[in-house]
């Protein structure tokens, strides 16, 4: 197992997207706001509307979990409720993709991520 990174990688995303849900729980916020935001940061790719590379950037913008991770910063340390569910949601939505296969993007297509690149579905 410990020779298959793929697996390990889906195991360490499971892990923090637990965690995260957890965290969630913990401070007793709305499940009805998570549901609502959950999948709010698939916004950013409405940057490939423009170009790949746009697109590529915009989403990696929203799917870098440096970005969340500030605003828990931020939030926390500002005693922010809801800002800080919101950065809870959102790294837990990053997790999410990236257990699924979604990693950052490369400029070149859509479906070449950091993590794999996802095969296109023949019919």
């Amino acid at each position: 197992m410990l020779t298959r990174p793929a697996l390990l990688l889906r195991i360490e995303e499971l892990c923090l997207l637990i965690a995260a849900v957890a965290l969630y729980a913990h401070f007793h916020f709305s499940w009805l706001l998570f549901a609502v935001l959950f999948l709010a940061p698939d916004l950013f790719m409405l940057g490939y509307l423009a170009n790949p590379r746009d697109g590529a950037a915009l989403y990696n913008l929203g799917h870098f979990l440096f970005v969340p991770l500030c605003l828990f910063a931020v939030a926390y340390g500002g005693h922010r409720p809801l800002l800080l569910a919101i950065a809870i949601i959102w790294v837990a939505h990053i997790t999410f993709d990236r257990l699924l296969g979604y990693g950052l993007k490369y400029p070149a297509h859509f479906k070449d991520t950091h993590l794999q690149h996802i095969a296109r579905v023949r019919q």
